[in-house]
This record gives C-alpha cells, sequence and structure tokens, in this order.
C-alpha cells in the first residue's frame, strides 16, 4: 500500500513524521517552496521527505494536468492533506482508492477556512481541537472520520495553541490511520446548520483600536502575538508592537482612562479601552523607548 503526502507547516512534518513511523509507504509529497518574506519558524515538509528518501515536489498548481497524471501513476490508494494549503481538485480527489483525507485545526463544521488557530483566539474560543475528514469540493466540508478536543486557556497564545494542535493530530491520526488506509474509517456527515467559515488573515489585522473592549484587545494580541505578525498599535513617533497583555478581568488599575490613554502606575502599564483598561505586560515602542503616562496610543 502506497500513499501521496501534500502538506506545509509544522502539522504537514508532524503528519508526515507519524506516517512514516507507522510504516506507511509514502510514495511522493507535494509542498511548497519555503517563501522568502514569510518567518519561516515551522519545519520543512520537503526536507523531512527527502531525508528519508521520498521525492518531494513543489508545483505552483499541483491540480495542473501534468501533475494530475503523475499522481495517477503513483496510483496511491490514499491522498493525505496536512495544511496543505490549496483545495485539491476533482481529477486528483478521484484517484485514491480510499478517497482524500484531510486534516484541519478546528473542531469542523465550526472554523472553516484559512487561519484557524488565529481566528479562534480572536473570538475567545475556549475550546479548540482537529478534525480528519474527507475531502471533497468545498473547503473542510466533508464527512467527519474523527476529533481530538484541546482546552483553550485564557493567555495561550497562537503558539501555544498551535502546539496542543500538534499533538492532538498525532493522537488523531494514530487513532483512525488504519480506517483511512483500509477503507473502514467511519464517516459523520457535517451539520451545516452549525458551519462557520472564515477567510485569510494579513499582518494589518493586528492593528489595535483602543474603542474596542479589552478583552477582545488581549484576544487579538494573543492571536497574532510573535510568531506571528504582532499585534500593534501607534504613537507620535512610530509604531508599537503589543506582545503580552494581561485578561481584563484581572486589571484593577484604579482609574479611569480615555480610549488609548496611557497610564504608568501600580507597577504596570495600562492603557485605556472602550471597557476597562488593559495591562500592557510586554510591548516595543520606538528607539526601545518605555510608554508613558499622558501619551494616547492609535492614530
Amino acid at each position: 500500500m502506497s500513499v501521496v503526502v501534500m502538506a506545509y507547516h509544522e502539522m504537514g512534518c508532524t503528519g508526515l513524521r507519524l506516517l512514516l513511523d507507522q510504516g506507511v509507504e509514502v510514495s511522493a509529497v507535494f509542498t511548497y517552496e519555503d517563501d522568502p518574506a514569510e518567518n519561516c519558524w515551522f519545519g520543512s515538509v520537503a526536507k523531512l521527505a527527502r531525508s528519508r528518501g521520498i521525492p518531494a515536489f513543489t508545483p505552483e498548481n499541483v491540480n495542473e494536468s501534468e501533475w494530475v497524471r503523475k499522481i495517477e501513476r503513483l496510483k496511491p490508494e490514499v491522498i493525505f492533506s496536512f495544511y496543505y494549503r490549496d483545495l485539491i481538485r476533482r481529477p486528483i480527489r478521484l484517484i485514491p482508492t480510499h478517497g482524500c483525507v484531510n486534516l484541519h485545526g478546528s473542531l469542523l463544521p465550526k472554523y472553516r477556512g484559512r487561519s484557524p488557530v488565529n481566528w479562534q483566539l480572536v473570538n475567545g474560543e475556549t475550546e479548540s481541537g482537529v478534525t480528519l475528514h474527507y475531502i471533497i469540493g468545498r473547503a473542510d466540508a466533508g464527512d467527519i472520520i474523527g476529533q481530538e478536543r484541546v482546552e483553550v486557556g485564557p493567555e495561550d497564545t497562537a503558539i501555544l495553541l498551535y502546539r496542543k494542535l500538534l499533538a492532538a493530530a498525532e493522537r488523531v491520526l494514530h487513532r483512525h490511520l488504519r480506517g483511512v488506509l483500509d477503507g473502514t474509517a467511519q464517516r459523520i456527515r457535517q451539520d451545516e446548520s452549525k458551519a462557520t467559515v472564515f477567510g485569510g488573515r494579513k499582518p494589518d489585522d493586528g492593528r489595535l483600536d483602543w474603542r474596542r473592549p479589552a478583552w477582545e484587545l488581549h484576544n487579538l494580541v494573543r492571536a497574532v502575538a510573535p510568531p506571528w505578525p504582532g499585534a500593534f498599535t501607534f504613537a507620535k513617533d512610530g509604531k508599537v508592537m503589543i506582545l503580552r497583555t494581561r485578561p481584563w478581568e484581572k486589571v484593577r488599575p484604579g482609574a479611569s482612562l480615555k480610549p488609548g490613554e496611557v497610564r504608568v502606575a501600580e507597577g504596570g502599564v495600562f492603557v485605556g479601552s472602550g471597557h476597562e483598561p488593559l495591562q500592557i505586560m510586554a510591548y516595543v515602542a520606538p528607539s526601545q523607548r518605555a510608554l508613558r503616562s499622558g501619551e494616547v496610543l492609535g492614530g
């Protein structure tokens, strides 16, 4: 039995590594070239594959006819997708005997689409997880094979949640791998009435609007904290990166502040919001200076 893997990012490395550790024959891997403009803090699927003697290809469009024919010649019984960025079109989906299977970083049908880790934190979710599901023509909408849940703490950042999801991915793959490979895996139809869909995120989406409630600001900060691009605001002398905040319900600075107004007091830095002040635990201001009481962020 052989399979084809389409994968990227650290989740792609995790999925490929588990298949190989379980003795699955991977005949080829399809992935992406590293983007020099991107902060590639994650592992390389291509390097992992080649280190194990597996051919790794990086086509601009895997759905083009030449690549479809190549996959047909490989005769895979299953195609696995682990954080592969492009939709796998019907000509490829028809090739494997036991179908195409995807690993998604949310509890489907919630958070279909791009950047599920970040969106879940932006929205303050307290539970997340991974879903193993069959691939159909709509993104993340196919029958569910299995799920693994994880708790999300109020101060979890995107990287902390992502690490939890990596461990969850190993568990769900290990539990359902044999059923996927022999074609006996369960199929649970997704409830379309509960589906939510989100698009990709850009660095500019990390801009803080101090008119918003403190808990929303806190969620945004942790959702895009490094190694993602980070949350930011502006002082008169330039951009201020807000790296870590304290959950709003714990903050008691003792005085009301206008949205964006800074107060340095009680051993901390507080900024007014549309609800109550938010404590700033880590930041980088222009020229590495300290924020000062009375200045106003925003702009």
